[in-house]
């Protein structure tokens, strides 16, 4: 709907540029004028529904009517604003517009929950807030706003889940958080799964209480009591016990190891000068036709001086073996896929952003809630479809046949 060019010009007569927007400019009238204008329907139409519903003929009881009006400030975002509330006689009237005892417009709370998601603390949103809106809003007012979503994060957290998941990424990122007066550097785990259609979305966080498989398998029974049943292949990064817990939560689940990470963790061994050619040489293992082609080109490289010079490599591949191979019967297009956790790792990144101005959280529930928030600022970026997911959909349709969910 376009607003008329004359009405604009009229409501523009005789003011500045600078009369337009602030705390005492033209938006703030109009906030105040349309809002009672609303305000008004709505006493209207409850007024006329309690008429529609009137006591039978003869009662003593008189018809409700309007009794004024009260004032009310409340905070918008664009400044406060004084506004005249209508007032019934049977006290009845509950405006859906701005309820009895709300002070803020709801927009205001939606951006001041943006900015948090978007990693600005709460003294840096109280300095914007007051300067662009020129209101005053606490530390404590920013606390509460933002603590109202934790019931949805706690919902989200336990929401059910669908039965069968045909590639779960499994990855942590590390927070810094306060318990009994010390601050410790925690590991939130985060699960990013590929649904059948080949969209994405985050099962999950779950804070390290622990170390190794029994935190695993609190995590695994988790999303067991949530509803999930299979997880065809599970895409890790050498997260210690996660393979024996997996094995126990579903068998049939396929652990695969991150080339990529592996690829890094030998580079670690190797100086710079020999990095590119110890990477040619291990890319003939991970790019084998099958596993005893990739067996075949290991054992080449240990024989060879680089190998020798930096004899830590093969152990490292050796030792991640069982969680290697599983990637040589995969096909191109499904390898290209589970090649490496950058999914994952593109999300945490985003999720970092986000922490990266806190020193600490107070409590795990102050981080789940700041991450729960960050993520729904950016669904629209790693929510998106997988490139190429008609290909690698069927040929998990044949690979793991009555398992793959087709619908």
């Amino acid at each position: 709907m376009s607003i008329d060019k004359e009405l604009l010009d009229r409501l523009m007569q005789g003011r500045s540029p600078g009369d337009l927007f602030g705390k005492d400019g033209i938006l703030s009238e109009l906030t105040k004028a349309l809002a009672e204008r609303a305000l008004s329907t709505e006493m209207d139409v409850h007024l006329d529904e309690e008429r529609a519903e009137a006591v039978p003929e003869g009662h003593n009881q008189s018809a409700n009517r309007r009794n004024g009006s009260s004032s009310k400030t409340v905070t918008t975002d664009s400044g406060k604003v004084v506004l005249d509330i209508p007032r019934d006689r049977n006290g009845t009237f509950d405006p859906v517009l701005i309820a009895k005892y709300q002070r803020r417009f709801p927009d205001f709370d939606r951006k001041i929950i943006s900015m948090y998601a978007r990693g600005m603390t709460t003294r840096e949103i109280q300095g914007h807030i007051e300067e662009i809106y020129g209101v005053e809003a606490s530390p404590g007012l920013i606390s509460a706003i933002t603590d109202s979503v934790m019931d949805e994060v706690t919902a989200w957290q336990n929401r059910p889940l669908e039965p069968c998941y045909p590639i779960v990424f499994m990855d942590a990122i590390r927070v810094n958080i306060r318990s009994d007066g010390v601050v410790s550097n925690k590991a939130v785990f985060v699960a990013l799964a590929i649904l059948p259609d080949g969209t994405r979305d985050v099962l999950g966080l779950w804070f390290q209480a622990n170390e190794g498989a029994k935190f695993w398998a609190s995590v695994l029974g988790d999303l067991r009591n949530r509803g999930v049943q299979d997880i065809l292949i599970a895409v890790v990064d050498g997260l210690k016990g996660f393979p024996q817990a997996i094995e126990a939560a579903f068998p049939r689940t396929q652990v695969q190891t991150c080339i990529v990470h592996l690829l890094r963790h030998s580079m670690n061994f190797a100086s710079y000068k020999d990095r590119k050619a110890v990477a040619k040489a291990l890319k003939t293992v991970y790019t084998a036709v099958n596993v005893e082609a990739a067996e075949e080109a290991l054992a080449t490289f240990e024989d060879s001086d680089l190998a020798r010079r930096y004899p830590a490599i093969v152990p490292s591949w050796r030792k991640a073996w069982n969680e290697v191979i599983p990637f040589l019967d995969y096909p191109p297009e499904v390898r290209r896929l589970i090649y490496t956790t950058n999914s994952i790792e593109a999300l945490n990144s985003k999720i970092r952003r986000a922490v990266r101005t806190r020193g600490h959280f107070p409590s795990d529930e102050a981080a789940a809630k700041l991450i729960y928030l960050a993520l729904n600022a950016t669904s629209t970026e790693w929510k998106r479809s997988v490139r190429e997911w008609h290909a690698v959909k069927s040929q998990l349709a044949i690979m793991f046949e009555e398992r793959f969910p087709m619908s």
